[in-house]
């Protein structure tokens, strides 16, 4: 009895957790609602809120003058409600916010849906912003995916909601919205894309462009038209489902052909236009800032741009392609210390075509590929000293005797043994090969991605001579470890961005990597100038001779070529370049008349645009020796054999003996001498067969 008393008393003395927990809820419930009643109090009593900013995002070069803008909401592109089509107003709201007309500036269904998926995917990506929310977030916020900002979004579109009347919100929403190139507004868009009014808009015209501002730079209907009209359906399957257009319609629109107006309106006042897109895609993919957020304006972004260069990288572009002319070309420099692109330029003229051909295109490298391949054979023990045999040669590139039978530029050949310094610079595609399947299938894939190119490289025989695609910007970043020592660069577009009160959003940190030997990657670079030494061809030229009187400080590269591009990829200490001409279509080259074009753009460009620095020499680190050497016996040179080539070696791996050794001898006994040419081959000649068949196997 008393136990069963006792027990009663506890029980009324000490509430049960389920009771503790029921306040709580009802405590937590009534400060959320006097929040929420304190907020919509607050929205309808607070002054109305600005519908328009007249800030600006500025985009600064290396230099910090001020190379772009990008200008927010400007009253010259406004466009009055009832002067925009009306299918541009039924797209927009089908595609972003259906219940626009319903709701008070949020959709709590909406809400609700992408919470439950950020938390069953432990992520922030989806949204459920109403247009509201989003036009109160490009006038008054940051675009940060947290839940802070989602409650202050909120709030402003209640605000929004509670002064301006909807047809007022969703006017200024389609006047400030970002549709890429430059274009705020749909007015603007409209001019840009199709040159002629909102209002004058026809349905597949609304359509398309209802669908760029989800990723203005993407889903650019110039850049990028199969994915703009790819967006084009997924917003007319939305106004299919919302009753706005019927399934036939939808068909019939998918199926009607868009002429897009040439972008003619493109040639604004920024420096380097190609450049600045690729900013812009940065902050969107990279950096996940929201393209809203650089239309709101306020913040400042530095980049790596130098505005003289890029000039004078366009110029030279522009005179060496001719303008009626339907080849393309592409150019981008490199800072080789830090990565730093200092100039870009996508195409012959970004009015006539927005499409980024650094960024964007991949194409054959042709020779230019081989100083990776040379890079692996020193790994192996080769020296630039190191012979092969220079003849039409079939090689069997698998047991059932199926052959792969590479030829030089013009069928010119040797027939003759020739040192890897030559074949380097009379780019010899039989020595290349050789060397190649001399070394097994995986050296030079492993040797290209230790660089930093990426690119799905398969190990065949004809990777040697370049034949799998790599982008243009890639490519010059790829030549970084042959101009720093060793160290991979990251191409980096952007120093520094700031927002409006100074606050340091993002700061670039310029990163290297040491994925080369130092002593190898100066000898590579040293046979690469011979490029340009018209000297170095025994048998034919070298590939830079063309461009020899053009170069008058000490630079290192290599050209390259397939039946469709040119490449010449180089560099000085201060300044890597590659530059790519071809067609965009792929069509061949007229390689007597055209292919030449990328070689005068590259010698030109960095000679006015280095002409200012000083002429520096590459500098050899401390396990580089200089010899002179003897070009026709490959021993050390003297006086009495003739004019001597000075080449860099490792330490170790220079000749020991001298020219003048092998005079004395031929006086001896010519016939010995001859005899010892046969036997003095090199011993990679004779390891060849074997390791090629092990590559069969392999």
């Amino acid at each position: 009895m008393d136990t069963a008393m006792q027990r009663s008393s506890r029980r009324k003395r000490r509430p049960g957790w389920i009771r503790l927990f029921i306040r709580a809820i009802l405590l937590i419930g009534i400060l959320g609602m006097s929040g929420l009643l304190i907020a919509i109090t607050g929205a309808f009593l607070l002054k109305p809120p600005p519908i328009q900013v007249d800030q600006s995002t500025v985009f600064y070069g290396a230099d910090q003058s001020v190379i772009g803008e990008h200008h927010n909401g400007q009253q010259r592109y406004w466009a009055p409600l009832d002067e925009i089509s009306p299918d541009v107003v039924d797209a927009t709201i089908a595609v972003e916010d259906r219940e626009f007309y319903d709701h008070n500036g949020f959709d709590i269904s909406r809400i609700a849906s992408a919470a439950a998926t950020n938390i069953k995917t432990l992520s922030k990506a989806q949204g459920a912003s109403t247009i509201t929310q989003q036009y109160a977030r490009n006038l008054f916020l940051s675009h940060e995916k947290t839940w802070s900002r989602k409650l202050e979004e909120a709030y402003y579109a209640l605000r929004l909601e509670a002064h301006y009347d909807k047809e007022t919100i969703l006017e200024g929403y389609l006047n400030t919205i970002y549709f890429g190139h430059g274009a705020y507004g749909i007015e603007a868009a409209s001019r840009l894309y199709f040159d002629k009014s909102a209002e004058a808009l026809s349905l597949a015209e609304a359509t398309l462009l209802a669908g760029v501002p989800k990723g203005p730079s993407y889903y650019s209907p110039f850049s990028y038209p199969e994915r703009a009209r790819e967006r084009q359906s997924i917003v007319l399957h939305s106004m299919e489902e919302a009753g706005m257009i019927t399934s036939s319609e939808k068909t019939e629109i998918e199926n009607t052909s868009i002429s897009l107006e040439p972008p003619g309106q493109l040639a604004d006042d920024r420096v380097g236009p190609y450049f600045q897109d690729h900013i812009d895609k940065l902050l969107e993919r990279e950096l996940d800032i929201d393209p809203q957020r650089i239309e709101q304006g306020g913040l400042n972004i530095y980049t790596t741009l130098d505005p003289a260069l890029q000039e004078k990288a366009e110029k030279w572009v522009r005179l060496e392609i001719a303008k009626d002319s339907e080849l393309q070309g592409a150019l981008v420099a490199i800072d080789p210390e830090n990565g730093a692109v200092r100039a870009l330029v996508g195409g012959k003229s970004y009015e006539e075509s927005t499409f980024n051909r650094v960024t964007e295109a991949s194409r054959p490298p042709g020779s230019a590929f081989k100083p990776f391949l040379y890079y692996a054979a020193l790994e192996d023990g080769f020296t630039p000293l190191t012979s092969f045999r220079s003849e039409p040669t079939d090689f069997k590139i698998n047991e059932d005797g199926d052959t792969y039978s590479p030829g030089n530029y013009g069928e010119i050949y040797a027939h003759d043994f020739i040192p890897m310094n030559e074949a380097l610079a009379v780019s010899d595609n039989i020595f290349a090969v050789k060397t190649h399947l001399y070394l097994g299938p995986n050296a030079l894939v492993e040797t290209a991605e230790r660089a930093g190119i990426e690119a799905d490289f398969s190990p065949i025989p004809s990777l040697a001579l370049g034949t799998q695609n790599i982008k243009v910007l890639d490519l010059a970043a790829g030549y970084g470890p042959f101009a720093n020592g060793g160290e991979a660069i990251e191409p980096t577009f952007i120093e520094k961005i700031t927002d409006a009160d100074g606050n340091v959003l993002m700061e670039a940190e310029h990163q290297t990597n040491q994925v080369f030997d130092p002593d190898k990657s100066y000898v590579v670079t040293d046979m690469m100038q011979g490029t340009f030494d018209e000297s170095m061809g025994s048998y034919t030229s070298v590939t830079g001779q063309s461009v020899s009187h053009l170069i008058d400080r000490p630079l290192a590269g290599k050209s390259g070529s397939t039946d469709f591009d040119s490449w010449m990829v180089g560099f000085s200490p201060q300044l890597i370049t590659s530059v790519w001409v071809g067609y965009d279509d792929n069509r061949e080259m007229n390689h007597a008349e055209e292919g030449q074009i990328s070689k005068r753009i590259w010698a030109q460009f960095m000679g006015e645009g280095l002409e200012d620095k000083l002429k520096l020499d590459f500098t050899p680190p401390p396990g580089v020796v200089q010899a002179d050497i003897d070009p026709e016996t490959g021993l050390l040179g003297s006086e009495e054999c003739g004019a001597a080539r000075t080449m860099a070696f490792e330490k170790g791996t220079e000749p020991q003996k001298s020219c003048t050794e092998e005079i004395e001898n031929e006086a001896e006994d010519t016939e010995n001498q001859e005899n010892q040419r046969e036997d003095d081959l090199p011993e990679q000649e004779d390891k060849f067969f074997d390791r090629l068949k092990k590559w069969f196997q392999s």
